[in-house]
C-alpha cells in the first residue's frame, strides 16, 4: 500500500496573520515617506524621516522573522501595541498634531491587531491609541474645546474600527478554520480512496494469479491425460505379448529376461497412473486427511523431477499424528511446491529434511534445505503474486500455497533463511475429535466453502 499523506494539524493563523501585518507595515512606511517628503508642508522633515527610519528598521526585523517562519516579539503583543502608539503619536506630533494624516495609522494598527490577536488585545490596543491621541490634544496649542471635540470623534472612530475589525477578523478566522478542516477531511478521504484502490488492485491481481495457476494446472492435466492414454494403450499391448511369450516353453535365461521386461513395463504403468492421479481434476471437498499421506503423495510425484538427481530427502515424521480437516489435493499441491522449490535451491549432494511435530493445538510441518538461502530484500515479497527469483518461474507457487493453507485455517511461514539453508513451516490446526459427527460435516462444509470462494474455477 502507498503511504497516506500527513493530516494537517489544527489550523494555525499566526503565520498568515504575520504575513498580512508585514505588508500593512511596509505600505504605511512607504506612504509615510511620500507624505513627509513629497506631499507634506515640509516642516520637521528630518525628525519625521528619522522616526520613519526607526519604523523601517523594526519592519526589516519583523520581515526577516516572517521569512524564517517565525513571529517577532510574539510573546509580547502589548509591547508592540505600545511601540505603535508611541510611533504614531510622534509622527502626528511632529507633523501637524491632531489633524495630521498620520492619525489614520491608528486605524491600520487596530486592523492589524485584530487580525493577529484576540479581541481583548485589540481593545487594549484601542485604549493605548486613545491615550496616545489624547496626549496630542494636551500638548497642542489649539483651542481646547475644538481639540477635545476632535479627540472625542477620533476615539469614537477608533472604537468603531476596533469593533468592526475584530468582527471581520473573527469571520475570516472562522472561515479559514473551516476551510482547513474541509481540506483535512478531503485529504483523509483521498487517502482512504487510494487505500481502497490499492486493496482492490491487489485483490484483482491475486484473483488473476489464482486463475492463471488453475488454468496452467488444467492445461497440464489435459496434456498428462493425453500422454497417459497414448502411451498406456501400446504399453498394455506390449505387456500382453510379453506375458504370452513368457508362458511358452523357453529356456531359463529367456524367461528371466521376459520377467525383467514385464517388471519395467509395470513400472512405466505405475508412473502413468501416478501422472494421471496428479493431473485429474482437483476436488474442493474438505475431509479428514493425514499429513503424512499428503507428504508421501507429493514425494511420489517429486521423485520424477529432473533436479532430484544427487539430492537426498530425509523424512522425520512424528508418531500417531491426528488428522486435519483440509482439501487433500490442495494440501498435496502445497507440499509438492515446497519440495520442488527446495530441490531447486539445493545443490547436488545436498539434503532436504521434512519433519512433522505437534505444538499445542497445531500440527507443524517443516521443510528444510541446505541451499543458498533467500536474500533479506526478497523475504518480505515471497508470498506476493508474480514474484520469483527463478529465471523460469511464474511467481505463483508460494502465493497459491499461502491461500490454500490460510483457507484451511492455518499459516505458512518462512521461519529461517541464511547462506546455510532455508526452512518453511506449514502450521495446520488440529481437528477437534470431541465434536459430534454432524459437526464434523459442518466443519468440512466450512473449509470447502472457503476453498470454493478463494480459488476461482477455471
Amino acid at each position: 500500500m502507498s503511504a497516506a499523506p500527513p493530516i494537517r494539524d489544527e489550523f494555525n493563523w499566526e503565520l498568515p496573520a504575520e504575513a498580512i501585518t508585514v505588508r500593512v507595515r511596509w505600505f504605511g512606511l512607504c506612504m509615510g515617506y511620500v507624505l513627509v517628503n513629497l506631499v507634506g508642508p515640509g516642516t520637521h522633515q528630518p525628525e519625521l524621516n528619522a522616526i520613519l527610519t526607526l519604523g523601517a528598521v523594526y519592519a526589516i526585523v519583523d520581515t526577516y522573522y516572517s521569512l524564517k517562519g517565525r513571529v517577532f516579539l510574539n510573546r509580547a503583543p502589548l509591547i508592540i501595541s505600545l511601540m505603535e502608539a508611541v510611533f504614531i503619536g510622534l509622527l502626528c506630533h511632529f507633523d501637524s498634531g491632531l489633524e495630521s494624516p498620520f492619525r489614520f495609522y491608528y486605524f491600520l494598527s487596530l486592523l492589524v491587531c485584530a487580525i493577529r490577536y484576540a479581541p481583548m488585545m485589540t481593545f487594549s490596543t484601542f485604549v493605548l491609541h486613545a491615550v496616545s491621541y489624547s496626549t496630542l490634544a494636551v500638548m497642542g496649542s489649539a483651542d481646547p474645546a475644538t481639540s477635545w471635540r476632535t479627540v472625542a470623534l477620533m476615539v469614537v472612530l477608533m472604537g468603531w474600527v476596533a469593533w468592526a475589525s475584530t468582527a471581520l477578523a473573527a469571520l475570516i478566522k472562522t472561515a479559514s478554520r473551516r476551510l482547513s478542516q474541509l481540506n483535512s477531511e478531503l485529504e483523509e478521504n483521498q487517502s482512504l480512496l487510494e487505500d481502497r484502490i490499492d486493496e482492490r488492485t491487489r485483490e484483482l491481481q491475486e484473483s488473476q494469479a489464482l486463475l492463471v495457476q488453475q488454468e496452467k494446472q488444467a492445461a497440464f492435466g489435459l496434456l498428462a491425460a493425453g500422454i497417459a492414454h497414448e502411451v498406456g494403450n501400446p504399453l498394455a499391448a506390449i505387456s500382453s505379448l510379453v506375458q504370452m511369450m513368457n508362458r511358452r516353453d523357453l529356456d531359463d535365461y529367456t524367461h528371466e529376461r521376459m520377467r525383467m521386461v514385464d517388471e519395467q513395463l509395470r513400472r512405466i504403468q505405475r508412473t502413468l497412473r501416478e501422472l494421471v492421479d496428479f493431473s485429474r481434476p482437483a476436488t474442493n471437498e474438505a475431509a479428514l486427511c493425514g499429513v503424512h499421506e499428503a507428504l508421501d503423495a507429493a514425494l511420489s510425484i517429486a521423485k520424477y523431477y529432473k533436479r532430484k538427481k544427487g539430492k537426498q530427502i530425509v523424512t522425520n515424521y512424528a508418531d500417531d499424528l491426528p488428522r486435519v480437516m483440509v482439501v487433500r489435493d490442495q494440501l498435496v499441491q502445497v507440499f509438492l511446491n515446497l519440495i520442488l522449490n527446495a530441490m531447486d535451491a539445493t545443490p547436488e549432494g545436498g539434503t532436504i529434511e521434512i519433519a512433522t511435530t505437534l505444538n499445542d493445538s497445531w500440527l507443524l510441518t517443516t521443510l528444510t534445505d541446505n541451499g543458498h538461502g533467500i536474500g533479506v530484500a526478497n523475504q518480505s515479497r515471497l508470498f506476493r503474486p508474480y514474484f520469483t527469483t527463478k529465471t523460469t518461474g511464474t511467481g505463483l507457487g508460494l502465493f497459491v500455497c499461502r491461500r490454500i493453507i490460510e483457507q484451511s485455517g492455518g499459516r505458512i511461514e518462512l521461519t529461517e533463511s541464511s547462506a546455510a539453508g532455508t526452512t518453511f513451516t506449514v502450521s495446520l490446526p488440529l481437528f477437534d475429535n470431541s465434536v459430534a459427527d454432524s459437526d464434523v460435516a459442518q466443519q468440512a462444509l466450512r473449509v470447502q466453502s472457503v476453498a470454493n470462494e478463494s480459488l476461482p474455477q477455471s
